[in-house]
């Protein structure tokens, strides 16, 4: 009732209650509002009579001074003002020309003729100063363009030096790059895979020589050695990955046995050397007198007599007649260089060719600069001539002699004044009566203003007091409600008057409030809600048969009433003993069957594993070994807790018998025994996992783990054990498998090893048995059913019988025409031979007679 109550504060009566307070506000500002608006509408009227007035006796000053030789005065003093005008534009225009010309080192001009000569000048000069800014800018930029070369070329300079004070060879830092990645992803170290170069180099005696060996031998000493041990690998590296460059590598096999060709006495190879302690010098030793038997000629004589030949120059000829000079890199440039396992002389070139290029790269920075102050300097300039184009004609820029005029206008507009004391007297009376009239109307405007905010005060008032009419006519307050809301405002606002304005605040203050004692005890019930709730499920739970039909909510208050009225009325307090005695000992009983009779099933099962090794111990399963089957208890846990569970609901340790009370069944036992029926009927949202728990608990056989131990007769040591049959072969597999079936089945006939035959009925039947084993698993299998004395029915595929022909008496032959209807033809084993050999006869003469009747 006390939530309701607030809700109705809240919901209904709160913003009424306000809009009434509101309405009330606004009557008392209308009123208030009507007051001011009389006075300031008193004083505008005021005002406006004065400024008329004012008004009157200035134009009768005016006509006094007309009158008097005003009128002249009047038309001087707007031509003065009127050329004052004039003269200051054409002034600050002058100003303007003055300063430009100035940048460009001139002076304004004096008359028009100077004018017009300047201007022409001025012309000429821009469109000078144009065609150097488009000189210099084309300057500029080749000038960027090969500072930009140049940084590049620095840059992969400096590159180069730090690569090679790196290493001691004298190989390009591309190629250095690539032959690091590749041994980087296979790795193999740099080492094993040299270039040619880092193992070739000219000899001491022969450096007159070295420029042109450099340039013929450049591709070859760039040239990578890849052992065989790794060609594999490079191979399908190299054709996997792009290498941003180009690569030439050699396979190096081992080194064929014979003589190296006889090189030409002057032959180039003669003036290298090659590395001594490398694996490749047979290799590098046999190629060079291949590729490179040059002869280097010091004549053109010889040059022209030889087949393959080379100049100091770098002329080289070869056997075809092309001859080659490639001097787009001075011989002599040793940065170019690639053969020596030493680079000392390669890395003074180049930094020699970088301090070369630094310098020249600094030049061309220092004219870059100085091409950029001028064009600063020529763009000021260019800036002022520009602007001068603005100024057409001399006229714009003469103001002396529109200040010659002006002081004209001054000199007669004096003389007037002076030739009158009236005229004076009357134009002071005018300009005082001017101020004051600018006094009268800016009091005026201020009245206005004010008039005209009380009055917007007023319509937005009256705007206010429609809408919260409107409000307070659409939904009246409960007269009873009213004591209650200004006694809760009072609690919430305070002291704070009210206001117009804070009256929306003030109700979201007092609205604030109320739903906070609203949520405060919407929340209180809730909890109270959840509560019974909670213990309505806990009561189901409990009793869940009692309570199967009622729900677990408060509308169903009413059904855990009515039960309690009829627990009240069925006083079971007083059938509490019986009931506990019969629970003791009804229930206790039952369950101590149920264990006792998983307790003969496990026994059994032991039993039977018994039996059955007695069987096995009767079969060879290799020469000298038999078979035996082992049983443990299962580790599995929710077997393990089951059997606990088990035992706690019939010993008395568990349940708080210490104290004497043996014959009580405590309420902690009957717990116990309700929780396993419970899981045994299956709970609820749990069916499932408690069907599949009971079939796996409540089948003994899942108490046990089975292994198969292979032992020795003459010692019963083990051979082997077998927990399970992974890791054997599909034949060793099958092996075990008959072996056991055919103990199981001695034990399920009662068959004895060696007894006299009987003719008890023991038959098996076995239906594609054989399908997919091996022949040798198949005949174990066989001789143990035959040893055992069993009567087979075995059902097979065609395939199959010369497996089991062997150990049968008559044959069964299914056929299937069409696959209408099956048919049965009986054959004894004897029957069966003789019409198979038969028919192999007949097939093996079918050949031989069609052969003779073609001859024919």
């Amino acid at each position: 009732a006390h939530l309701l109550l607030l809700a109705d504060l809240g919901g209904e009566a709160l913003q009424p209650h306000f809009a009434a307070r509101k309405l009330a506000l606004l009557d008392h500002r209308l009123e208030l509002a009507a007051e001011e608006w009389a006075r300031a509408d008193a004083q505008v009227m005021r005002l406006d009579t004065l400024r008329e007035e004012q008004a009157g006796r200035i134009d009768a000053l005016k006509q006094a001074i007309n009158a008097n030789g005003g009128d002249r005065l009047e038309r001087l003093a707007a031509e003065i003002r009127k050329q004052e005008q004039v003269r200051d534009a054409r002034l600050a225009k002058a100003r303007r020309y003055g300063e430009l010309a100035a940048v460009l080192g001139a002076s304004a001009a004096a008359d028009a003729e100077a004018f017009a000569s300047q201007r022409l000048h001025f012309a000429a000069s821009r469109e000078e100063a144009r065609n150097r800014d488009a000189e210099l800018q084309n300057t500029l930029t080749e000038h960027a363009v090969t500072l930009r070369q140049g940084k590049l070329e620095y840059d992969a300079l400096s590159a180069e030096i730090d690569s090679l004070k790196r290493r001691r060879s004298n190989i390009d830092d591309r190629q250095i790059q690539i032959r690091a990645a590749l041994c980087g992803a296979l790795g193999i170290d740099v080492e094993d895979m040299p270039f040619a170069g880092e193992l070739l180099q000219v000899r001491e005696d022969e450096r007159d020589w070295e420029g042109a060996a450099e340039r013929l031998l450049r591709g070859f000493g760039l040239a990578l050695l890849v052992p065989d041990a790794h060609y594999k690998a490079v191979a399908e590296w190299v054709d996997g990955n792009h290498l941003r460059g180009r690569l030439v590598y050699f396979h190096v096999r081992p080194p064929r046995a014979g003589e190296l060709p006889a090189l030409h006495p002057d032959s180039l190879v003669r003036k290298l050397a090659i590395k001594p302690d490398s694996p490749h010098y047979d290799w590098l030793e046999r190629e060079l007198a291949h590729r490179f038997d040059v002869a280097c000629c010091a004549t053109q004589e010889q040059f022209r007599r030889e087949t393959r030949a080379i100049t100091r120059a770098g002329q080289i000829k070869d056997p075809s007649g092309r001859h080659e000079k490639d001097d787009r890199h001075a011989i002599a440039d040793r940065s170019r260089y690639v053969l020596g396992w030493s680079n000392t002389a390669k890395i003074e070139a180049l930094e020699a060719q970088r301090r070369q290029l630094e310098a020249r790269l600094g030049e061309v920075g220092s004219q870059i600069g100085r091409i950029e102050a001028e064009r600063r300097t020529l763009a000021g300039r260019l800036d002022a001539l520009t602007r001068l184009e603005e100024f057409t004609a001399f006229d714009e820029l003469d103001w002396h002699g529109v200040a010659g005029a002006i002081a004209t206008l001054e000199d007669e507009r004096r003389a007037l004044e002076a030739a009158s004391d009236l005229l004076k007297t009357l134009n002071q009376q005018l300009a005082d009566l001017q101020r004051i009239r600018v006094d009268t109307e800016r009091e005026l405007g201020a009245a206005r203003e004010r008039r005209a905010k009380v009055e917007q005060r007023q319509a937005d008032a009256e705007a206010l007091r429609t809408a919260t009419l409107a409000l307070v006519d659409a939904a009246p307050i409960d007269p009873e409600l009213v004591p209650r809301l200004e006694a809760l405002c009072a609690e919430v606002l305070g002291e704070h008057p009210l206001t117009v304005e804070s009256c929306d605040n003030r109700e979201q203050e007092v609205r604030t409030a109320l739903q906070s004692r609203i949520d405060a005890e919407d929340l209180r019930l809730k909890r109270l809600a959840e509560k019974i709730i909670k213990a309505m499920a806990a009561f189901k739970q409990q009793f869940p048969l009692e309570t199967a039909e009622i729900d677990a909510s408060l509308e169903a208050g009413f059904e855990y009433e009515k039960l309690l009225a009829q627990l009240d009325r069925d006083d079971l307090p007083r059938f509490l003993a019986r009931f506990k005695e019969l629970l003791n000992v009804n229930t206790i009983n039952e369950i101590a069957n149920f264990n006792a009779q998983l307790a003969r099933e496990r026994e059994t099962i032991k039993e039977r594993i018994a039996h059955i090794n007695k069987s096995l111990g009767e079969i060879d399963y290799n020469p000298g070994r038999y078979i035996v089957l082992e049983s443990q208890a299962s580790p599995d846990a929710e077997i393990r807790d089951f059997q606990q569970e088990l035992r706690a609901c019939t010993e008395g340790a568990l349940t708080g018998a210490g104290e004497g009370d043996d014959e009580q069944y405590s309420e902690a036992r009957f717990l116990r025994v309700k929780g396993i029926i419970d899981r045994f009927r299956g709970r609820e949202g749990l069916s499932d996992q408690d069907r599949r728990w009971t079939a796996k608990v409540t089948d003994v056989r899942n108490w046990f783990l089975f292994a198969a131990s292979e032992r020795w007769r003459e010692d019963d040591s083990e051979h082997e054990h077998y927990s399970d049959s992974g890791g054997k072969s599909g034949g060793q597999k099958e092996k075990l498998a008959y072996t056991i079936l055919a103990a199981s089945l001695a034990y399920q006939f009662g068959l004895e090893w060696g007894a006299v035959r009987s003719r008890s009925f023991r038959f098996v039947v076995i239906d594609e048995a054989f399908g997919r084993g091996s022949d040798e698993s198949a005949q174990y299998g066989l001789r143990l059913f035959e040893q055992l004395n069993l009567q087979l029915l075995i059902v097979t595929p065609l395939q199959k019988i010369h497996i089991i022909e062997p150990f049968v008496a008559s044959v069964g032959f299914v056929h299937n025409e069409g696959g209408s209807a099956s048919k049965l033809r009986n054959l004894s084993i004897e029957e069966y031979r003789a019409q198979k050999a038969e028919m192999r006869a007949a097939a093996q003469a079918a050949p031989r007679a069609g052969g003779g009747a073609s001859a024919s």
